[in-house]
């Protein structure tokens, strides 16, 4: 008889939290380390729900001078965008997941953990 893991869910409300108070409660939950049956090799199973990503907090600096960049590996071509650009570009969501992808472990499980996330605005 195979046992039935419980699948639990979380709520993150983010409004009026600071963007990397936020996607620390998502990474910890995501990674399991909450949790008392935590294991570092497994993806636990649960859901992270952040919610009213719009209304997050964050410094008018940080729009302005936060860059995120990446390099299209050819040379020459590391390219960098502005917070603020990645906003009107895509949104709350996509600033709430980076943070939340660059504090999860650079491994195979980082992927299966980044699909139980969901962002609402």
């Amino acid at each position: 008889m195979t046992k039935k893991i419980p699948i639990r869910e979380y709520v993150i409300d983010a409004a009026g939290q600071a963007l990397g108070r936020v996607a620390t409660q998502a990474a910890l939950r995501l990674r399991g380390k909450d949790q008392t049956d935590f294991a570092p090799h497994l993806a636990p199973t649960v859901t992270v729900k952040v919610i009213n990503a719009g209304r997050i907090k964050v410094t008018p600096k940080k729009l302005q001078e936060k860059l995120y960049r990446h390099y299209t590996g050819h040379p020459g071509g590391l390219r960098e965008t502005t917070m603020a650009r990645l906003l009107e570009k895509k949104g709350w969501d996509e600033v709430i997941r980076k943070a939340v992808y660059g504090m999860l472990p650079a491994n195979r499980l980082r992927a299966v953990m980044m699909t139980k996330l969901t962002i609402t605005e």
